[in-house]
């Protein structure tokens, strides 16, 4: 009872931290790029993990083959997934973000059943039709009017969804053979030199590299890379990974739509993004969509025992 408890506080904290991650992804965009973001968020990642490795006394122990294994897995996650999701968020608004994002259990699930050939019951497909139509529903009416780079917007964050759940499926048999902070330590390093090399080399061809590094006078911009860098790119992987190994995925999947909401209202209270009716519809029918694959999916599962 007492680990179960721990598990549910460790899946809230999780889901908060996701939660207010889009919020402080703007911030770092007001004084630097999309790239520059990236490349910074996983310098502090990488350095946060080497420490966290000497620190605890971790060891690394792959093969040159798995190591090239990982390294093709990081160009879906985290270089496909960040890249789509910072350039999206230039263009549209946090919460529009995390409405979408809270699709990828969604996509998940369709390309396990393509990819892994896992079924699904006829609940789960109806309400894997509700999301879908949630997010094309938000996305027309960002298209509606002279919101053309909201629609902009949204499409790069629905391709980052997409790139998301097909990393969580590819991943799966990776994720039994070696630990969690082996993955996370190999794809933190691909992403610290992906990004530092994009962000370097956009510097070099501008001829603008003094400007690298200028986002660090700035307060807010320092506070916001070291939440993105320590607490979302790596607390997250632990904290998600405790409450799993304690409580069932799809009740911890539950806690993703509590992410989407702290992201709503963190847009709303502290950056003042607006929030439309359609936008209030749309998460309806997103969240209903995902509580309703979980609820199916967990009833499928108990038919079959039965």
């Amino acid at each position: 009872m007492i680990e179960k408890r721990k598990a549910y506080i460790a899946a809230t904290i999780y889901a908060i931290i996701i939660g207010l991650s889009f919020m402080f992804v703007k911030v770092t965009l007001t004084v630097a790029t999309p790239l520059d973001t990236l490349a910074h968020r996983f310098t502090i990642a990488w350095i946060a993990a080497t420490v966290l490795m000497v620190f605890k006394k971790e060891s690394i122990k792959v093969t040159k083959k798995d190591v090239l294994l990982i390294a093709m897995l990081a160009i879906l996650y985290p270089t496909f997934f960040f890249t789509f999701q910072v350039f999206g968020l230039v263009h549209a608004s946090s919460s529009e973000a995390g409405l979408i994002q809270a699709t990828v259990p969604i996509f998940t699930l369709i390309f396990s059943s393509i990819f892994l050939k896992e079924t699904s019951t006829r609940g789960q497909k109806i309400a894997i039709s509700l999301s879908v139509l949630g997010v094309m529903y938000i996305m027309y009416m960002n298209g509606g009017g002279d919101k053309n780079t909201s629609l902009l917007g949204s499409g790069l964050i629905l391709i980052s969804a997409l790139t998301a759940s097909l990393y969580n499926v590819f991943a799966r048999k990776l994720t039994q053979r070696y630990s969690l902070f082996t993955i996370t330590y190999i794809m933190t390093l691909f992403g610290f030199i992906a990004f530092n090399g994009l962000a370097l080399t956009n510097h070099l061809i501008n001829g603008t590299i003094h400007q690298f590094m200028q986002p660090f006078g700035h307060l807010d911009f320092v506070v916001a890379i070291l939440y993105l860098g320590v607490l979302s790119s790596l607390g997250t992987s632990y904290l998600s990974n405790y409450a799993l190994s304690k409580i069932d995925a799809s009740k911890m999947s539950v806690f993703s739509n509590f992410a989407t909401l702290i992201t709503i209202l963190a847009g709303v209270i502290f950056l003042k993004e607006e929030f439309h009716l359609y936008h209030l519809v749309g998460t309806i029918v997103i969240i209903i969509g995902v509580v309703g694959t979980n609820y199916f999916g967990a009833r499928g599962k108990y038919n079959e025992k039965v």
